[in-house]
């Protein structure tokens, strides 16, 4: 019993902090629909093709699933966040002038950036 008392708090400890370990990914946002897309990025075997884009401001950006691995877009700011998608399609307009990059949230090694002129 006494090694159970002795053993609670350090497995209280561990576990408070591997929990700090795991960050949570950001709310999707919406795909809007709607929008005409100017450029389109293939989203298979763990990469987005192509990787770098450039678009003028008020353009959106439609990234393609294509299966079969589940993957997603998340802008480093959280301005962009689609669900995990085994395939479909997610659009974003770029309302603002800059550079957003961003990763899958399971495949962090998968890496885009979108350049808004």
């Amino acid at each position: 019993m006494l090694a159970w008392i002795a053993a609670a708090p350090i497995a209280t400890l561990l576990t408070s902090s591997l929990a700090g370990c795991a960050e949570a990914k950001p709310v999707p946002v919406p795909s809007d629909t709607g929008a005409e897309p100017a450029v389109t990025v293939r989203v298979v075997d763990n990469h987005y093709v192509p990787a770098e884009v450039e678009i003028a401001h008020g353009q959106a950006v439609r990234w393609v699933f294509e299966g079969p691995s589940k993957h997603d877009v998340v802008a480093a700011d959280g301005s962009f966040v689609s669900e995990l998608l085994p395939e479909g399609e997610y659009v974003h307009v770029f309302d603002e002038a800059g550079e957003f990059p961003y990763d899958c949230s399971i495949h962090p090694e998968m890496t885009g950036v979108v350049r808004v002129g």
